[in-house]
């Protein structure tokens, strides 16, 4: 039996402009000009302005010249003219009365390009192939000695065990292990390395003359030379911690990546999205979007779809969907634009002693703090921040450098977390090197200052900023 009845739920929806705007939002600035030139070839109805700058000077060209050619009388000049202005009313009721349909930034005038030249690179691939194709090997042992480089990672190391190498190439393990040898003969020293310790004793082999007691303490002793059980290597070497000091100094003077000054890095660069300047005691907002392409609605398409006599209707329906979509794109662009700077100024309100007097000075502040001041979700402050850079007097900074977590200190002072993981860096770089400081001690040191920081937080934080525990740091 049929039955009908009601019930009310709440659900959470997104329009099709909301969602288009939260992905234009979390976008950097070299990720965007990618999407409007992606959106510019599928949607004949957005253009940029240069183009359509062109069109209508060679449209100005040609109307010129029937004008001189021709006489029109004045009566068909003013049925022309009303004619423009019935389309140019239709073009408005189409478009939901938008009065501009440009898409237009200002933009700093220079006489430079704004784009990086990247410099032609060698990759390693291409410079172990080079070599292995002069080395004295069988055609053979060439395709062996190929499958093993395109199985060595950008840092140097093979990937991928001699084991399974023959098993896929159906060789025996003693060929690829020859091959193997060859290649880690190649330039850069340790290359084809499977582990660190191999790497290291490949480079110390090479060497001439060879370090006998650095090879041995690598070869033998590679756990307590790891863990720089200093007293233990003396004794099992049987030498002294001096010539213990001489022969780590040795052995950390060699590259433990051996690819990485082949990887091409051409286009590991920060393009700063914003910049901060501080020009007559006010601080300016400038967007770096100057290779955004400027939008507008294609001029021969809004013809088209008003001439219902040339225009057949479904091809004045396809024009019509394409024009909503240019429109919901062009408006979400300028909204993105607005809400970064709205939230680069209320960071900047927030953060005031930051942009004027160095980052020593910043604040603790999180997302929620200026969501409630420009009156935003945080998922929307989240995706501004995520990703984007701006470019200060004092370096250049991802806009999530300048939220953090907040410690009470005894004084009742509110102090960024990022401040205490500076006093921790300065405690470990000026620490004593054969007995540097460990958690426990570095929480203590950390009372005594006024910042109550628990141990297991101290271990955090060094874990943040990528230093190793105490027995590690430890020097002779």
């Amino acid at each position: 039996m049929v039955r009908l009845g009601q019930h009310l739920s709440l659900q959470m929806r997104q329009s099709p402009q909301q969602v288009l705007l939260s992905s234009l939002l979390q976008l950097p600035i070299m990720s965007l000009e990618q999407r409007l030139s992606m959106e510019i070839e599928m949607n004949p109805l957005l253009e940029m302005e240069q183009e359509q700058e062109l069109e209508e000077e060679l449209e100005e060209e040609q109307e010129k010249s029937l004008e001189d050619d021709e006489k029109v009388d004045e009566e068909n000049i003013g049925e022309v003219e009303l004619e423009k202005e019935k389309e140019e009313i239709d073009w408005d009721e189409i478009l939901n009365d938008q009065d501009n349909y440009e898409f237009r930034l200002p933009r700093e005038k220079t006489e430079e390009e704004n784009e990086h030249v990247e410099v032609q690179q060698e990759s390693l691939t291409d410079h172990l192939m080079s070599q292995l194709h002069m080395a004295k090997l069988t055609p053979a042992e060439q395709v062996i000695g190929e499958y093993i480089i395109w199985n060595i990672n950008n840092v140097g190391y093979l990937v991928t065990d001699t084991e399974t190498i023959a098993e896929n190439l159906e060789e025996d393990i003693e060929v690829i292990e020859s091959v193997l040898s060859v290649i880690q003969q190649f330039d850069p020293p340790g290359i084809g390395a499977r582990n660190l310790q191999e790497c290291l004793l490949v480079q110390l082999c090479q060497q001439q003359p060879q370090h006998e007691l650095a090879i041995k303490m690598v070869r033998d002793h590679f756990e307590d030379f790891k863990n720089k059980r200093f007293e233990r290597l003396a004794r099992d070497l049987m030498v002294d911690l001096e010539a213990v000091k001489r022969t780590m100094d040795h052995i950390t003077r060699l590259n433990p990546k051996p690819g990485e000054g082949y990887v091409s890095y051409g286009n590991n660069y920060i393009v700063p999205d914003i910049e901060v300047r501080k020009e007559d005691g006010e601080f300016k907002i400038y967007m770096h979007d100057f290779n955004v392409p400027q939008l507008r609605i294609n001029n021969q398409y809004r013809k088209m779809m008003l001439d219902k006599k040339k225009t057949n209707k479904e091809t004045r329906d396809f024009i019509r969907q394409r024009l909503e979509s240019a429109r919901w794109l062009i408006n979400s662009i300028h909204q993105r634009r607005a809400t970064i700077l709205r939230t680069v100024q209320a960071i900047i309100e927030k953060q005031h002693d930051f942009f004027d007097k160095g980052p020593e000075n910043l604040k603790p502040m999180i997302l929620k703090d200026i969501a409630d001041e420009i009156g935003m979700d945080i998922s929307t402050i989240s995706r501004v921040t995520n990703g984007k850079y701006v470019q200060t007097e004092y370096g250049v900074f991802e806009l999530k450098y300048f939220f953090s977590e907040k410690y009470v200190t005894d004084d009742g002072e509110d102090v960024s977390n990022k401040k205490i993981k500076a006093f921790i860096k300065d405690l470990v770089d000026k620490e004593p090197a054969n007995k540097p400081y460990n958690d426990q001690k570095i929480s203590e040191m950390l009372k005594k200052e006024g910042f109550p920081v628990a141990r297991r937080t101290v271990a955090k934080y060094r874990e943040q900023m990528n230093i190793p525990v105490a027995r590690l740091r430890r020097r002779i």
